[in-house]
């Protein structure tokens, strides 16, 4: 095995996430080729490609059609962008990683040695999924090797529906979360107590209980840091006090965590958060800072004893005040017990077992192969697509790439 070819929903310049943190250190291992939803609305088909980190290769489509995602009108094109993709940049002896059954099609076309779906969400409880999300799921099902979920409450959705289901719950790199240099410049006039949220802020945020405790605690400061994505401007709450700083770098997430009196997690309950495992919950807890959070499971079960769980106003209000409330030894020794949790929850560690799951199952494909499978081809009649090196070389289709801001806010 040389390589992983992964097929993802999310952008790998979006925010800096689980698939960064697993990937960026799977290249370690092998090889990387992480191809991304299309971009619709192109002049012509073509494929942009740039190096993301080393050992990490993005290959960006972009496609003439204009409907979103892993849509079926952009199947045909994808498949020959890919097949083409794998046989020009001499992608052998591979992998193919899912983080989104919408493109498990795409599957046809290649020849991969073993299937892996790294499961994150449960995703058709997702604003806006597609209607044959759940058909493809259970045919990425029928096909992986290897299923692994991002959390406890997907491994008990998960477990029964394939006969190798692991659990791998986010980890955090904690050293990057305690080398903390000042004060962010961001949190320039704006006064403590500071309570902070960082990630993407989406229908799954309780916009109500923020506007509820900021009415109520107008000498609070709210400090929101992330994309705002699937929700109208309009929604969010506007007051003095509440602060939205927009989508930050990752590496700006630890000087701006740090700066916070207390973390929130102030997530909706329902179906779109029943599964989520948040991994800010670590990051957080890297850098030595309380948090509260609505009564997510996978916080709940792992973290109930560390962090804070209230799912009104009144208790968030409550909790905040105790926290703030403590005394400087309480307060650090807190900050200790969170420190040593992050401490022993590392991506490394993650990796090395999946990694070591990996090999194993791969070993077990090479034992059982009796011939070489051919790689795919595109058909010779057919036009040869658009292929750019890097992004600076693109033309009217594609948009110039910042190559020194790949790195977004962790969600």
């Amino acid at each position: 095995m040389e390589a992983i070819v992964v097929f993802s929903h999310l952008r790998w310049d979006f925010i800096y996430q689980r698939p960064q943190h697993l990937l960026t250190r799977l290249a370690g291992h092998w090889r990387v080729i992480f191809v991304e939803e299309p971009v619709a609305g192109a002049k012509r088909d073509g494929l942009e490609v740039f190096e993301a980190a080393e050992g990490v290769q993005v290959w960006r489509p972009h496609v003439t059609g204009d409907a979103p995602g892993f849509h079926d009108d952009h199947l045909p094109a994808l498949q020959k962008l890919v097949a083409a993709g794998i046989r020009e940049h001499g992608v052998r002896d591979y992998w193919v990683w899912f983080y989104t059954p919408m493109a498990v099609p795409l599957a046809s076309c290649l020849q991969p040695r073993g299937i892996v779906y790294d499961c994150m969400d449960e995703l058709a409880h997702l604003q806006g999924a597609p209607r044959q999300l759940l058909q493809r799921e259970n045919a990425l099902f029928k096909r992986a090797d290897l299923v692994f979920t991002a959390g406890r409450s997907l491994y008990n959705a998960k477990r029964l529906r394939h006969p190798d289901v692991h659990c791998f719950p986010s980890g955090v790199d904690a050293q990057h979360f305690t080398d903390v240099r000042g004060e962010h410049p961001l949190h320039t006039g704006i006064p403590h107590p500071r309570l902070g949220y960082s990630g993407v802020i989406d229908d799954r945020i309780n916009l109500d209980l923020l506007d509820a405790i900021a009415k109520d605690r107008p000498e609070w400061n709210i400090v929101m840091v992330g994309p705002v994505v699937n929700v109208d401007p309009a929604r969010l709450p506007r007051r003095d006090n509440i602060h939205w700083l927009g989508q930050q770098s990752y590496d700006d997430l630890p000087r701006l965590i740090s700066g916070w009196d207390v973390c929130l997690l102030p997530y909706t309950l329902g179906d779109s958060t029943k599964y989520i495992s948040p991994a800010k919950t670590l990051e957080y807890m890297a850098c030595g800072r309380p948090s509260v959070s609505t009564s997510i499971r996978d916080i709940v079960e792992p973290y109930g004893h560390l962090v804070r769980i209230a799912d009104t106003p009144e208790g968030f209000i409550a909790d905040i005040e105790m926290l703030m409330a403590r005394t400087p030894a309480q307060q650090e020794e807190h900050a200790r017990m969170l420190r040593e949790l992050a401490a022993a929850s590392s991506w490394d560690a993650v990796v090395d077992k999946l990694a070591e799951l990996i090999a194993q199952a791969d070993e077990i494909a090479d034992s059982n192969a009796v011939f070489v499978k051919p790689q795919p081809t595109v058909d010779e009649k057919e036009p040869v697509p658009l292929y750019l090196a890097n992004a600076a070389q693109t033309l009217s289709i594609v948009a110039p790439v910042d190559t020194d801001g790949r790195r977004a806010a962790s969600g």
